[in-house]
């Protein structure tokens, strides 16, 4: 079929197989350009199959040359209905890993249950022995308590005030206002159940208690601080209180591994085109401004640059150069004073119509569509493609 993006809000409804394989491709190429790295050997990554996670199994497989295990959630195709991205950049994932002898084995099933970390349990013990890193990065919107069976729904407000301010909307450029209410209810423990750090903690000690973690292990979870300008929606929102949790969970990890030397980090990375970010008001606008900021100063990276990074000159460098709080920086490029201060003077006079001037919401409109395989140089889309395509350690 010939596949085409169909779009609804910040929502991809469709995906092309061809264009996430070249993805996956061109960030394979951009691993082994930069060398080896005297990292893991035997990965788990929950939450594998876009963005950081997805980032964070290329690095690993092809930059350490480790065997890895991905934990995604993604919806296979059926005729003339293309896959969910996630899945596309698995089986590219997967068949390139294969072709260059690296074990690849992936699961596709909802991470916060226990029947799916009961699998990993097992499949790790049949196949791997134990896994000597773990980089949690689930970014979902809902989740089903294991425990209680209760389904939570997080949300994106503030906390104690009404919010005003800019926003984009990004497939037509239109600079406008938005006000958010604030959280009410149960709105923040919602928040916090389905993307705080509990469940984190429930896949570490499931690993533990299966003896399937090496002596020394490490873990990492991903966390996001941001700027002044989306303080008050992000980090003092409530995901902002669910972050705050997360990181909290990165000292009772530790805690545990201690008998066995491991150590829990939350690595906190730079604002990117992600499906989780698309959705967040003010973000579109932020991101525009300071991707055309960091571009000029040659410091702009993607999510495959930030996890090379994160793994070559911290997480396997010997300085992991942790902040006050013990968290692992590669926002540290986006938060430069003088990168900060210019996209405050920008953000106070962004409109509609200078928008496309003094941000650069092309590049953020080419790395959405990028998450969904489409406006990928290189790739014919004119052209028919077969939409069902498989993963190959899954078996329909």
């Amino acid at each position: 079929m010939i596949i085409e993006p169909r779009t609804r809000g910040f929502i991809c409804l469709t995906a092309h197989p061809v264009g996430c394989a070249q993805n996956v491709e061109n960030q394979i190429e951009y691993v082994t350009s930069k060398g080896k790295i005297d990292g893991a050997k035997k990965v788990l990554v929950i939450g594998s199959s876009t963005g950081f996670g997805l980032a964070s199994r290329i690095t690993s497989a092809f930059g350490s040359d480790a065997a890895t295990i991905g934990v995604f959630f993604d919806k296979p195709a059926s005729p003339n209905r293309p896959a969910s991205p996630g899945f596309y950049n698995t089986a590219a994932f997967e068949t390139a890993a294969h072709k260059a002898g690296l074990y690849a084995k992936s699961i596709n099933g909802d991470a916060f249950s226990n029947e799916i970390k009961e699998q990993v349990v097992n499949l790790i013990k049949q196949d791997l022995g134990q896994v000597d890193l773990i980089i949690y990065s689930l970014a979902s919107p809902v989740r089903t308590h294991p425990v209680s069976g209760k389904r939570f729904k997080s949300v994106l407000k503030p906390i104690g005030e009404n919010f005003t301010n800019k926003t984009v909307d990004f497939h037509t450029g239109k600079v406008s206002e938005i006000s958010i209410n604030p959280a009410e209810g149960a709105d923040i423990e919602n928040t916090v159940t389905v993307m705080g750090g509990e469940d984190w903690k429930m896949w570490m000690d499931a690993l533990q208690e299966a003896n399937v973690l090496a002596e020394g292990v490490k873990t990492v979870a991903y966390s996001y601080i941001g700027p002044e300008v989306t303080k008050p929606v992000y980090r003092n929102g409530t995901i902002g209180a669910a972050k705050d949790d997360l990181e909290a969970k990165a000292f009772t990890i530790t805690e545990a591994l201690k008998t066995i030397k491991g150590n829990a980090y939350v690595s906190v990375n730079k604002a990117l085109v992600t499906q989780a970010s698309s959705a967040i008001p003010v973000i579109p606008l932020y991101i525009s401004l300071l991707y055309k900021i960091m571009k000029e100063e040659g410091v702009h990276e993607g999510c495959i640059e930030q996890i090379q990074r994160l793994y070559s000159e911290r997480l396997y460098a010997g300085d992991l150069s942790l902040d006050e709080k013990g968290r692992i920086r590669v926002d540290d490029w986006e938060m430069r004073e003088d990168i900060q201060e210019r996209v405050v003077k920008l953000w106070a006079s962004a409109t509609t119509e200078n928008l496309s001037e003094i941000g650069d919401l092309e590049g953020y409109s080419t790395d959405f569509y990028n998450l969904f395989g489409f406006k990928v140089p290189g790739v014919d889309y004119t052209k028919d493609v077969n939409e069902m395509v498989s993963v190959p350690s899954i078996q329909d």
